[in-house]
């Protein structure tokens, strides 16, 4: 049997990684306005996260990504805080324990940038993702921090690193 791996991004996975994100949010019935499903970055997510303090990683399984999430500076913030970004499973990789071992990849690398915080923003219909986060650390908060763009996710959490 095959092993989940998780590893940073590639140029090449690009097209596969937009699919998965798109796949996993029409599944969920997110909203395609407000939301990352609009977001330009999500065609050229290596490019995006081609930048300094920010990596994206995917979680490949017999040469299919079935999972991803990165961390960067969060958008619009004055302060060290970093945000936990675009982290969507396939439902193959739900429940596996991969969620719990990609946020803490995410956090380790937020850690190394020297980032204080990790804010993050969700669906409130999102509650296995709210149990996995709460699980890791994180409080929710009253309102929203920076501007990610991302007005239609009402949820807001945050973890001290």
């Amino acid at each position: 049997m095959n092993t989940a791996f998780i590893r940073e991004i590639k140029e090449k996975d690009n097209v596969e990684v937009a699919k998965v994100i798109r796949k996993v949010l029409i599944e969920m019935g997110v909203p395609k306005v407000g939301t990352a499903y609009a977001d330009k970055a999500l065609n050229s997510m290596f490019e995006n996260y081609s930048v300094p303090k920010a990596t994206y990683f995917v979680i490949e399984l017999s040469g299919s990504i079935i999972g991803c999430a990165g961390i960067a500076q969060l958008e619009n913030h004055e302060g060290n805080v970093c945000e936990l970004q675009k982290m969507y499973f396939l439902k193959e990789a739900r429940g596996k324990g991969l969620g719990a071992k990609m946020i803490a990849v995410c956090l380790t690398k937020a850690k190394e940038y020297g980032f204080d915080k990790c804010y993050l923003e969700t669906m409130p219909y999102m509650k296995a993702a709210q149990k996995l986060y709460v699980k890791n650390g994180f409080t929710y908060l009253e309102d929203k921090m920076g501007n990610t763009g991302h007005y239609s996710c009402p949820v807001w959490m945050i973890k001290e690193l």
